[in-house]
């Protein structure tokens, strides 16, 4: 019977911690690695060593992606220098230019802003589109349409995907799914579960969870990781030993962070829903069974001056991130969405009164506390 979700996140070191007798996995803070002679440098070109050059990989970053594809249940992994590398070398990986994707229109504002132009220069076109409705998914689908793009939590929404729904059209249309699951994490869902081909997260977030470490993980199908890793090899998207170390570290308390945030997130939610001075809560339904994460998006009240709310708040910070253990809050509609063109923003709902919360470890009472204050010191 093989490890259970949180004995993986605790285990998944590669043999080498074993090899040197440490019981931490040492740091490899080296960019490349020595050969005795000629003959057994060829050794690494023959496959027979794993490590040559870190930008190539090293016992770090090579961790890293197999740790998370472990727990991810996904075949392969490959580690990134942010969650943005990953989803390039992913999307490089499936897509040529003269090709076509099919994208959710509510993606993260970096997403689209790499989708809509960056890959346009590129010569590769997306179509984005409510993933709401399966047949308008289908009518947008076209003879050079190579991949499904969508988040199994969107943000700052954080509307549920239909993971079915997708490996159903994928499967129809011949096409390669992929899916970013940064704000579900694995511990809550395993997107290769339902099908997907490729998975990615910003282990800036949850994987590291401490808000000091910038980085990306892709996993799935190990032929497609392994031309991913080609691409983030020749693109120098490669992460650097020291901090996939520190998402390493992370992920190791990946399921005792995510239950206490997720309960908090939970109480928070229902807390706010009764609230005079916001107008809509926006908090999953039925992603698992271990609970429904621990993003939390409130739209204030038109009688809440927004300024005053983020000025009332106290020790709960402003940050254009998520995820740490602390509780933070953003504003889309000026930091993770700028970019986005205004049409698509007012289609979307994201409008000047959204609050986009990460909720943290602390006392669930202060953090309710805390909000319901700041509120009512912003209501007119």
């Amino acid at each position: 019977m093989g490890q259970r979700f949180n004995t993986r996140t605790v285990h998944f070191q590669s043999k080498d911690v074993a090899r040197n007798m440490s019981k931490a996995q040492p740091i490899y803070q080296t960019s490349a690695f020595t050969f005795k002679d000629l003959e057994d440098m060829e050794s690494f070109y023959q496959g027979e060593k794993e490590f040559l050059y870190s930008r190539f990989g090293n016992p770090n970053t090579e961790d890293l992606g197999k740790g998370v594809a472990a727990i991810e249940e996904a075949e392969d992994g490959v580690a990134t220098s942010s969650g943005m590398s990953a989803i390039l070398a992913g999307i490089l990986a499936v897509v040529k230019p003269g090709e076509h994707i099919v994208a959710s229109e509510d993606l993260y504002g970096g997403t689209y802003q790499l989708l809509a132009v960056e890959l346009h220069n590129l010569g590769i076109e997306v179509s984005f589109l409510s993933f709401e409705d399966i047949e308008e998914v289908k009518s947008a689908i076209l003879p050079t349409t190579k991949l499904i793009y969508t988040e199994s939590v969107t943000n700052p929404l954080l509307r549920v995907e239909n993971l079915k729904m997708v490996k159903v059209i994928a499967d129809e249309f011949d096409l390669i799914t992929m899916i970013d699951n940064t704000f579900a994490t694995p511990y809550l869902l395993q997107p290769t579960t339902f099908g997907a081909d490729l998975v990615i997260h910003s282990a800036t977030k949850y994987i590291g969870g401490h808000s000091d470490v910038t980085a990306g993980v892709l996993v799935g199908k190990k032929e497609l990781i392994e031309i991913a890793r080609g691409k983030v090899v020749s693109l120098g998207c490669n992460l650097s030993p020291f901090e996939a170390w520190l998402a390493c570290r992370g992920l190791k308390t990946l399921s005792i962070r995510m239950e206490r945030q997720s309960r908090n997130a939970f109480a928070l939610a229902n807390a706010l829903k009764t609230n005079g001075g916001v107008s809509k809560v926006y908090y999953p339904q039925d992603l698992s069974a271990k609970g429904n994460g621990a993003m939390v998006s409130i739209e204030l009240d038109q009688t809440v001056n927004v300024e005053h709310f983020f000025k009332s708040l106290g020790w709960i910070k402003i940050a254009p991130t998520l995820a740490g253990v602390e509780t933070t809050v953003s504003y889309p509609i000026r930091t993770s969405h700028r970019t986005i063109p205004d049409v698509t923003r007012e289609k979307l709902g994201i409008t000047e009164g959204l609050v986009r919360i990460s909720v943290g470890i602390e006392d669930e009472l202060d953090i309710i506390e805390t909000f319901e204050n700041a509120i009512a010191k912003a209501k007119g």
